[in-house]
């Protein structure tokens, strides 16, 4: 069936060429991804707002770009497919404007959801198009293209934002798209068609309840996972209210989805089963790379000391990794079998996690570079093929549909990988502060010890009673900073659990066969 489609219609520009706008396009989505993280705290004090509620301007962007993801085949089928890829990369473009002159945090996350509702488009039009351009047998190498962007994307992101941040402003994290975009549309406009089933359609109908149950459901899924935490989750009533509606909501959108006719989305594509599992690796996969570009520069910056800059520049050996595995995964895709590549990422996604578990205050730029390049390798090694086999046994014209799926759950992933790394942190750093604290007391000889020779040099400059005040709090700030560095090595060894655990469902996948297409 797939060949069968593929002759009916074939794109009259090389897949190549046509590939640069859309490249383009993906690659400033992926990039706001991340290229706030470095500079959250210069936003935060530049809106007077908390780390705790600054998070929101990435988390809004990601819930926002879920919303719009499942309604990309509607508006494809309303406005044809060309007409809405333009339409939101323009928009993406005027919103990228708003952010850089925000002067407060809630126009700063009101212009991050409309660049969300702009950009959630971008990602699984530009796969589906890939997907469709190129032959079966051509797809690993287009898959390693989209691969770049989509992993490399986000670690050239906090090393341009830091650069910035610290030369010029934060402002112009945001700024930078404008040119990248207009550009992006003017080659759109040239090299991009519509194939017959990706055209505009007459009496199309949207699906407000779908569209308003995933919206419910989405924000409400946000609002828990960002402020559970600070109101101590289920124990607060507002957040046992929020999550019912919640869980009512989600279950509805399903139901929904799956008894009315001209629905938001079609859920039968989950019935092929490496379009299912293919899905759950990548939902874990950009859980663990969205959550650890989100806390390891908060890491550097509050911990170690390190500028937004530096912060940012410690990223570049994942990138490194990543150009790696994903110029490797291009190669042998129609070498080898691609079950085994998916499992090699996932290998070593979980050595860099455990590697970062091992993290300690007195470390080198190095001790970073080597896991964040091993993570890097994993990543390429780990989205690119399992793009490609979730894709295999589908139909070009459920391209669309299936990426907008596939990319609404890879956002959830990434978003409550970034709102559970938070929590995580904070949770494990309480832990940890409450088990650590029963040291911190007259009886304990090593303690006491300590305490005399900082109060000993601070009698020198000032009163001995100032300063054995003065030495308990720098030994309980000590404390503090112990425990926040073991929350964090926690929650990096927690992701580095999950892409363990999620090896076994590799060998559910049925590989793709290439030598079948040949004949």
């Amino acid at each position: 069936m797939t060949e069968e489609i593929q002759k009916e219609w074939k794109p009259k520009h090389n897949p190549w060429i046509v590939s640069v706008p859309i490249i383009g396009a993906s690659f400033m989505f992926v990039l706001d991804e991340t290229i706030a993280n470095v500079a959250l705290l210069h936003m935060a004090g530049s809106f007077s707002a908390s780390r705790e509620e600054a998070l929101w301007i990435l988390t809004s962007y990601l819930i926002a770009s879920g919303i719009i993801i499942p309604a990309v085949d509607w508006f494809c089928k309303l406005m044809g497919r060309k007409a809405f890829f333009t339409f939101s990369v323009l928009l993406f473009v005027c919103s990228s404007f708003l952010c850089g002159i925000a002067n407060s945090l809630g126009m700063m996350i009101f212009a991050r959801i409309l660049q969300g509702l702009g950009g959630g488009a971008l990602l699984p039009l530009a796969q589906a198009i890939l997907l469709e351009n190129f032959s079966v047998s051509q797809r690993g190498k287009a898959m390693a293209l989209f691969g770049m962007v989509v992993v490399i994307a986000p670690i050239i992101g906090p090393v341009l934002g830091g650069w910035i941040t610290d030369n010029f402003n934060w402002s112009w994290i945001f700024f930078i798209n404008i040119p990248i975009g207009l550009f992006t549309i003017i080659l759109i406009k040239y090299l991009l068609e519509d194939p017959p089933y990706a055209r505009k359609q007459k009496n199309i109908r949207i699906d407000t309840l779908g569209f308003f149950l995933l919206t419910v459901w989405l924000v409400t899924l946000q609002i828990i996972l960002d402020k559970g935490n600070n109101a101590n989750w289920f124990q607060a009533a507002w957040v046992r209210r929020t999550a019912i509606v919640c869980v009512a909501a989600g279950i509805l959108f399903f139901i929904s989805q799956l008894k009315r006719k001209e629905t938001l989305v079609d859920l039968s594509v989950f019935k092929d089963r490496n379009y299912s599992v293919g899905t759950l690796v990548q939902v874990v996969v950009n859980l663990v790379l969205l959550a650890s570009m989100a806390i390891l520069p908060q890491f550097l910056q509050s911990l170690m000391g390190y500028n937004a800059y530096l912060s940012g520049l410690t990223m570049m050996p994942r990138g490194a990794g990543s150009l790696t595995s994903v110029i490797l995964s291009g190669v042998l895709s129609n070498k080898i079998d691609n079950r085994l590549l998916l499992c090699i990422g996932l290998i070593f996604i979980g050595i860099a996690g455990f590697q970062l578990s091992e993290l300690n205050l007195d470390i080198s730029m190095s001790s970073i570079a080597v896991p964040n390049f091993i993570l890097g390798l994993g990543m390429g090694f780990s989205l690119v093929p399992s793009i490609a086999l979730s894709a295999v046994t589908l139909n070009n014209n459920q391209m669309t549909n299936a990426s907008g799926l596939q990319n609404l759950l890879k956002n959830i992933g990434g978003a409550i990988g970034t709102s559970l790394s938070g929590t995580m942190i904070s949770r494990y750093s309480q832990m940890h502060q409450y088990s650590m604290v029963e040291n911190l007391n007259s009886l304990n000889p090593i303690y006491q010890e300590h305490l005399k020779s900082i109060a000993g040099g601070l009698s020198q400059y000032t009163h001995p009673v100032s300063a054995e005040y003065m030495a308990e709090n720098m030994l309980y700030n000590q404390l503090i900073q112990q425990s926040t560095l073991l929350g964090f090595v926690d929650t990096f060894r927690m992701f580095s659990i999950a892409a363990m655990i999620i090896i076994p469902t590799v060998f559910l996948l049925k590989n793709i066969d290439y030598k079948k297409e040949k004949q």
